[in-house]
């Protein structure tokens, strides 16, 4: 325990030996660094600001491969700049001062765990010898093993899970719709000291923004119409384990300010209490947008933005590892069969090249909708692609065969179709020719329903907020009645 106030230092250490740890003190960087040349230890707590230095210093020396603590920093209320840095350089955790105590010990609880045996009170004389320390827990391989690729790319995701799993710094997961962001969250959860803890998984842009407050924090009896009883949020059912926040750039400004609060002071209120409640959870949130745009845009609050993505870890998209293609088809195929209880078709030569053919832009996901239409609409013998249109909700490229160039031929020789879509030539600006597909297609849907966003958001499978947010975003002009729908 590093800190130059002698009454706070005293005031940590009774707190801790009050709760079984055998625990050393120092008073400055160089006190620390002597500490740490006589001896290993299971954790290291240090105030950042030190007469002779900074407590950043003793987490370096600590980034030795040799040493196996788990670094927690105190940083002045405030400092959310230093505790990031932390966290980014190693730490463990960090606490805010003045820290409240309770804080401390599940913080100092949570370091600990799977550091080896805690000394209990009267489990060992004073001057023993500490116990052997471990690295914590090691990555669960049944965990990583869901993350089904081989290629460079997902080789580096693996890493960077296995690296980051074992602090507690928020991790923010980027990629495209369909890569399984969701996935390296679980992978993330199970490699942790958390895993026996909740992962409790939240899509932020499927909850209604009047019940956003409700949902995270929770509510008293009667703090809303239909309140009938206590209910918990997702805050407190993921108490001792993790929150994902899925979709992230789907929430609201004002819920925006609550959630950072929240994961600043590490306390929630309940909606319709008067009194704060302590929480220990583990934050990890993905998104597919990119936030640094939002932020600049001013959808999406920047000191929100620096906190989340303490760590990054960005997710490819499935054609930037189209040699895991095969091993995909193989996973997603065995799933999909468990599932509707048929044998597991068998991968040849043409169906990987059909499969190979299509662009994919919805990623994994796409692909096992392909997959599981090719299942249930085909035949005895290998896989195959159905030729027919797309059913309901299909994207257009699970219906159809593997594109060739327009100067090639298929094996009846007749030309190769074209996707339905695609441009005759590459676009030259891609993200334009998107938004005007996506443009297209809304127009078309709105159409289609009057223009009552309410029935096109549900016919298009996205919530109301997306489709507001898209409409302003391409620009699509509205009938005037249709203002309040």
């Amino acid at each position: 325990m590093v800190d130059d106030e002698p009454d706070l230092r005293t005031l940590y250490e009774l707190t801790l030996l009050r709760e079984g740890y055998r625990v050393e003190t120092a008073g400055s960087v160089q006190e620390g660094r002597a500490q740490l040349q006589k001896r290993h230890f299971d954790v290291v707590i240090t105030d950042m600001r030190l007469p002779d230095g900074i407590g950043m210093e003793l987490l370096l020396q600590l980034r030795d491969p040799s040493r196996s603590e788990r670094c927690i920093v105190m940083t002045a209320y405030g400092s959310a700049e230093n505790a990031v840095e932390a966290l980014r350089a190693g730490a463990f955790d960090y606490l805010t001062k003045p820290v409240d105590l309770r804080q401390f010990r599940q913080v100092v609880a949570s370091a600990v765990q799977g550091m080896g045996a805690v000394p209990k009170p009267g489990s060992q004389q004073a001057g023993e010898s500490a116990p052997a320390h471990g690295a914590g827990p090691a990555a669960q391989p049944g965990a990583l093993e869901a993350l089904v690729g081989n290629s460079q790319a997902m080789q580096r995701v693996k890493q960077r899970i296995a690296k980051v799993a074992k602090g507690m710094a928020p991790v923010l997961i980027h990629g495209e719709s369909g890569t399984g962001k969701e996935l390296v969250a679980r992978a993330l959860h199970a490699c942790s000291q958390r895993a026996e803890g909740p992962m409790v998984a939240v899509n932020c842009g499927a909850i209604p923004e009047n019940l956003l407050e409700a949902e995270f924090f929770g509510a008293r009896k009667g703090s809303y119409t239909g309140a009938t009883q206590d209910r918990p949020g997702y805050f407190q059912a993921a108490q001792g384990g993790t929150l994902f926040l899925d979709e992230i750039g789907d929430l609201p400004l004002a819920m925006q300010a609550k959630l950072l609060r929240a994961i600043q002071e590490r306390k929630i209120r309940p909606l319709g209490s008067t009194q704060e409640e302590a929480v220990d959870v583990r934050i990890l949130s993905a998104t597919h947008r990119d936030l640094s745009a939002q932020v600049q845009s001013g959808n999406f609050r920047q000191d929100l933005f620096y906190r989340l993505n303490v760590i990054e870890i960005e997710l490819p998209a499935l054609r930037e590892r189209r040699e895991d293609l095969g091993q995909l088809c193989q996973a997603l195929l065995q799933k999909l069969a468990r599932e509707s209880g048929l044998p597991t078709p068998e991968l040849d030569e043409i169906s990987l090249r059909q499969i190979a053919g299509l662009p994919l832009p919805g990623n994994v996901r796409e692909l096992e909708n392909v997959l599981h239409r090719a299942i249930a609409l085909g035949d005895e013998g290998p896989l195959r692609l159905p030729e027919s249109g797309p059913g309901p909700g299909a994207g257009a490229s699970a219906a159809m065969p593997a594109p060739v160039s327009g100067t090639q031929a298929s094996e009846t020789g007749a030309p190769a179709p074209q996707h339905a879509g695609s441009p005759a030539t590459l676009p030259e600006d891609l993200q334009g020719w998107l938004d005007e597909q996506e443009r297209s297609i809304l127009v078309r849907a709105l159409q289609d329903n009057g223009f009552n966003r309410t029935a096109t958001a549900a016919r298009l499978g996205i919530s109301l907020r997306q489709i507001r947010y898209r409409i302003d975003r391409l620009g699509i002009d509205l009938p005037h009645q249709s203002d309040n729908v």
